[in-house]
């Protein structure tokens, strides 16, 4: 069971992890949030979080990263969704709008929007096989692809329906999204990486989207991203 103090500090460590990609130590993290605690306090705790696996250190001299374990527990109970933006939603409607009528051209323009929007690599099924995809270069903005065996199996799936679709139905059916994290994710050396995704149905035809991105990705934004973006696929696909 986690103190007050230590779902306060684990708060804090992620939401600077995602922000800056670099470990967090005690002293710039009671700087930057104005812990009422000393930096010695925050290392004891630190220690007591990484015993109970919510804490790693990547070195030795390193500060510190959330596991697996502290980006679920941030999603499930600490973090609060971003609202969309009306504009933002009002412009992604319009960007879809003229593509409504043919579902591989409104896939299309659906990665595309995503991407833009999310720094992220997005991606877009149908259950026939069909496979679309926007952003492959941001991926290499993210330091976690910086290694070249990374990137190359990143960017491998998406030539591989099978293997994508393997990835979609691991999953117990029922939710709205999906996120998996680090080995949750079927594909060997994607241990780093996140995919927030959403199964869609216009009529008969299903399939998902979904955003792959480092496991440090900005949840709060990308999951009501996610969730949107669905809700005007379905939408707009509904005049099929």
């Amino acid at each position: 069971m986690l103190t007050e103090r230590q779902i306060e500090l684990l708060q804090a460590i992620i939401d600077d992890y995602i922000n800056t990609a670099e470990p967090v130590g005690s002293v710039e993290i009671v700087k930057s949030h104005n812990l009422r605690c000393s930096p010695a306090t925050v290392r004891n705790e630190m220690a007591k979080l990484i015993d109970m696996g919510f804490l790693e250190m990547l070195h030795t001299s390193s500060g510190r990263v959330p596991t697996k374990m502290a980006y679920k527990l941030y999603i499930q109970d600490l973090m609060q969704e971003e609202e969309l933006p009306v504009l933002q939603e009002v412009a992604l409607k319009q960007r879809l709008w003229s593509n409504r009528f043919e579902v591989e051209k409104l896939l299309r323009e659906t990665t595309l929007a995503l991407a833009d929007a999310t720094d992220c690599l997005s991606i877009a099924t149908t259950d026939n096989g069909f496979v679309t995809y926007s952003g492959a270069s941001n991926v290499l903005e993210h330091k976690e692809y910086w290694d070249i065996d990374i990137a190359k199996a990143t960017l491998k799936i998406l030539d591989d329906f099978d293997t994508l679709n393997r990835i979609f139905q691991s999953v117990m059916p029922g939710q709205e999204t999906y996120t998996l994290i680090g080995d949750e994710i079927p594909v060997e050396k994607l241990e780093k990486s996140t995919l927030i995704f959403a199964p869609y149905r216009i009529g008969e035809k299903t399939g998902n989207i979904a955003i792959l991105g480092p496991s440090r990705i900005n949840y709060s934004k990308i999951i009501p991203m996610i969730k949107y973006t669905k809700k005007i696929l379905e939408e707009l696909g509904g005049s099929w």
